[in-house]
């Protein structure tokens, strides 16, 4: 999948570049580039969060947001690891990813039935490969491109709240090859 020219030509008039992916009708301000799955008002991308590559090109964002989003994507056969590459993929090094969910056991999470993500406090464990809960084990199960929980606030009657910063990849994370493989694919069909 290439990215379009209309992508393109958005993306060219931002000095500092945003991205809320899966902002639905709710994009944060016109500073923002909205992605969503559905051609809404706002939504500057309509694309499938679950197929990727998106049709944006690599280290393009300074700051990204998904708020009430990442429960909805379906966790089962890596999709939701994929969904968090591609996330890393499109934003530079060093970027902040703000995500905001209902917590795994919270009513909020429960009611809606499309959510079939479940998230806590732990679940970034999964993508720091140095977090301070688990030293990186948890990391090195599936070593998906590498992240840095820089805050993780959560309620377990209410929302987790995470930030997280993109790490560059160094040998030591042992990233999985397939991942890499895949990064360096998409990053070269975005040209």
């Amino acid at each position: 999948m290439n990215t379009s020219k209309k992508t393109k030509d958005l993306l060219k008039k931002r000095k500092k570049s945003y991205v809320d992916i899966g902002c639905g009708a709710n994009k944060q301000d016109e500073k923002w580039f909205g992605i969503d799955y559905r051609d809404l008002p706002g939504v500057d991308l309509v694309q499938d969060l679950e197929k990727t590559p998106w049709a944006i090109p690599s280290n393009t964002f300074d700051t990204a947001i998904s708020n009430h989003v990442i429960e909805h994507i379906n966790p089962s056969h890596g999709i939701f690891i994929e969904f968090m590459n591609e996330a890393w993929r499109i934003l530079k090094s060093g970027a902040d990813f703000i995500i905001g969910a209902p917590y795994a056991t919270s009513v909020g999470m429960f009611r809606d039935p499309t959510h079939v993500n479940f998230i806590n406090e732990e679940t970034w464990s999964y993508f720091d490969p140095m977090d301070q809960l688990y030293q990186g084990a948890l990391y090195h199960i599936y070593s998906p491109l590498p992240w840095q929980i820089k805050v993780n606030t959560w309620h377990s009657s209410g929302n987790v709240e995470v930030v997280l910063t993109k790490r560059d990849i160094l040998p030591v994370h042992n990233v999985d090859s397939e991942y890499l493989k895949k990064l360096k694919k998409s990053t070269n069909l975005m040209k």
